[in-house]
């Protein structure tokens, strides 16, 4: 006869305590630290602006990058393996899920720092075999992530409004199109560097008409919705990410392309570069003052500390990149300038991220459970 009393426990039985809770809420989130990381590194070490011991000073903080990638790295694998439903919940978290481009991105990032600084260490030879396997996962779950991730959107997520992290799974691509130039001269020459230097102005495309499709939802959702949440209010610096971003990639297709192509579309391509990359430069600037005065008045509103604060890092970095290549290909000190301003506020969004995330790995809250539960984000369809 069926009953409605409690099981009572099996004598001797232990119930199974589940393994590695610590890493049970770390989302891909964490590969921005990876990225903002990185770009500290490979961005010094192209600034126009002799300082001494900087190069050196690049080549610890990539290898501080390295070593962060790989401890996440392992950290991510035991939180798919031991934790998988938190692992899927995240995929289906239109909040989450667009942040596995993060992880395109931090791989890219770290690769391209290799030959960037890394080479002053552990030697060309390893730093290219380092850069190639990085490169080739990181542009492949870049490519799959924005498929995916849109995909998901779509099917599967509920979604009440627009987000700059929509951004991210689209930008990575882009990361690959501007980090894909340093392997050029380590391949065979001929048909092989040809073949790579288009197919990342084939991901320089996919990325930026997909960034001009997103980008009015995220400003329509400003205008019409009101300031972001405190929280989320760091995230509109990821806008400047595919800005600065596709302004590095055109510089570096100006660099590469002659030798290797015909000399209308060499010559066209360092033309792009500054016709491109200038007017670019300007609306990221203007993105970044009006990002930067929702960020103060959220500040004054009571915004804390949250991962978010490295959106600060990564995206601005990109921007000094795109302003060293037009430093370069327009010998302009306004644009070296820039490059010294906007590193010296990558440095020190950097600092402040990193502090503030290492105290709140030592003290447990950024890998604490959410304190609230989250409202159903997935379609049950």
């Amino acid at each position: 006869m069926a009953t409605l009393a409690p099981a009572r426990p099996v004598p001797g039985a232990t119930t199974p305590r589940p393994r590695w809770t610590a890493v049970r809420h770390l989302g891909p989130n964490w590969y921005a630290s990876v990225m903002g990381t990185s770009v500290v590194a490979t961005a010094g070490a192209a600034l126009p602006a002799p300082v001494p011991g900087l190069r050196t000073a690049c080549t610890l903080v990539w290898a501080l990058a390295l070593t962060m990638l790989l401890v996440l790295l392992g950290a991510r694998a035991l939180h798919w393996t031991h934790h998988r439903d938190q692992a899927r919940a995240h995929l289906l978290d239109p909040a989450v899920a667009p942040f596995y481009g993060c992880l395109a991105m931090a791989l890219l990032a770290v690769g391209g720092g290799a030959l960037v600084v890394g080479r002053d260490w552990i030697g060309t030879p390893a730093a290219v075999a380092l850069d190639a396997v990085l490169f080739t996962a990181g542009t492949v779950i870049g490519l799959a992530a924005a498929v995916a991730v849109p995909y998901l959107m779509v099917t599967r997520h509920r979604i009440e409004a627009a987000s700059p992290v929509w951004l991210l799974p689209v930008v990575a691509p882009m990361v690959s199109a501007a980090l894909g130039p340093l392997l050029l001269p380590h391949l065979p020459g001929g048909e092989a560097r040809t073949t790579l230097l288009l197919a990342c102005h084939a991901m320089f495309g996919i990325s930026l008409l997909a960034t001009l499709v997103m980008l009015p939802l995220v400003f329509g959702r400003l205008v019409t919705g009101g300031p972001l949440p405190l929280a989320l209010t760091p995230t509109l610096f990821l806008v400047l990410g595919p800005l600065g971003q596709s302004t590095t990639a055109a510089n570096a297709f100006a660099d590469a392309a002659p030798g290797l192509l015909p000399a209308p579309y060499a010559s066209g391509f360092s033309a792009f570069a500054v016709l491109y990359g200038v007017p670019v430069t300007g609306f990221a600037l203007l993105w970044l003052a009006l990002a930067g005065a929702l960020v103060l008045r959220a500040r004054r509103r009571g915004m804390g500390f949250a991962m978010t604060f490295w959106a600060f890092t990564f995206p601005v970095g990109t921007c000094v990149t795109g302003a060293e290549g037009l430093a370069r290909h327009t010998g302009l000190a306004v644009f070296r300038w820039l490059a010294v301003g906007l590193y010296a506020l990558l440095v020190a969004a950097w600092l402040f991220a990193w502090i503030r995330t290492a105290r709140g790995l030592l003290s447990g809250a950024l890998l604490a459970a959410p304190g609230a539960p989250r409202r159903a984000t997935a379609r049950t369809r």
